[in-house]
């Protein structure tokens, strides 16, 4: 069966055909990218993809997308567009049609994507668990959460909202962080320390704590100097991003008990190398009486060029079986 998969984001919508049999994805198309801001809503955006194909289109479609999904008016949280599930049939013509947040379809691509998918971070060079729980974060914009429970074949996705969990400071230098975080948000959570944004805050905290002046960047603009290695506090930022990332993942990973750990999200992939070598894996095991019950989980990175797509197709594929 074939379904229109689509990946919406904040900035871009993401289409592609999929095939989907048996529950799961068989096979997905080449992806056609359209920036949100160029069309007026998903309708309009579904009918450029539509006359792209030649102007028909599978009756069946599966939306991931960037909002909780909450009643029949989903607002995306950085996108104008507003979706109303109940319309899709007449709008977009899918009388059949899977909805479900953007993490959601990840943790769907995590379950049923191959080994080859994923590169290892840390932890035993095994494949993830067949059996229990796989904690799913991905750094965005904000910070994405979601777990994979398999069990007997089956696996279950629970899309959740971790992201906002209090963040927990490690030693001096995120003591300062925090309090300056704390005068702009009365409560911290982990998403304003591991999201894209944030290292903007995590920057000026060492410039400051060293003495020295800075003009404020946005974040776009420090991430490209980090991963350049043009500015030395970038540099330094980007490394103190990485191991907030792999306490904050080590963290979630406890309160799932889970089995297996992926990183997830774009800005993942850009900075896998840094990753590797930033002491994310140290962060990650360091929990006391827990350390090495920590040592013996698989952390993995998705690979997936659109894990959104696919995930939107697994998750139409799961419904509609």
């Amino acid at each position: 069966m074939q379904v229109v998969a689509v990946d919406i984001g904040g900035t871009h919508a993401r289409f592609a055909i999929a095939e989907v049999d048996g529950g799961r994805v068989r096979a997905l198309g080449e992806p056609v990218t359209l920036k949100t801001a160029e069309h007026a809503s998903l309708q309009t955006a579904y009918e450029a993809f539509r006359a792209r194909q030649g102007g028909t289109l599978p009756p069946a479609a599966a939306l991931s997308v960037a909002s909780p999904i909450t009643g029949d008016v989903i607002r995306l949280t950085n996108n104008p567009w507003v979706i109303r599930p109940s319309l899709i049939p007449e709008r977009l013509g899918a009388a059949t049609y899977t909805i479900i947040n953007d993490f959601g379809a990840i943790g769907h691509a995590v379950a049923q994507l191959p080994h080859e998918d994923f590169e290892h971070l840390c932890g035993p060079d095994v494949p993830l668990p067949a059996q229990g729980i796989t904690t799913v974060c991905g750094p965005g914009t904000g910070l994405g959460v979601a777990q994979v429970f398999k069990t007997d074949g089956q696996y279950h996705v629970l899309p959740t909202e971790g992201g906002h969990m209090d963040y927990a400071p490690l030693d001096g230098i995120e003591d300062a962080l925090l309090k300056r975080l704390r005068k702009t948000f009365t409560r911290v959570s982990a998403e304003r320390v591991v999201a894209g944004p944030a290292i903007v805050a995590i920057y000026e905290t060492l410039a400051e704590l060293e003495g020295r002046p800075y003009i404020h960047k946005d974040d776009k603009a420090i991430w490209t100097e980090a991963l350049e290695g043009s500015d030395s506090i970038a540099l330094a930022a980007l490394d103190r991003f990485c191991l907030a990332l792999g306490a904050v993942a080590g963290d979630l990973a406890l309160a799932h008990g889970a089995a297996g750990v992926v990183i997830a999200g774009g800005l993942g992939l850009r900075i896998k190398d840094k990753l590797l070598r930033s002491g994310f894996d140290q962060r990650f095991v360091a929990k006391g009486r827990f350390q090495s019950m920590m040592a013996k989980l698989p952390v993995k990175l998705i690979t997936h060029p659109q894990p959104g797509l696919f995930g939107a197709a697994a998750a139409f594929a799961q419904e509609h079986r």
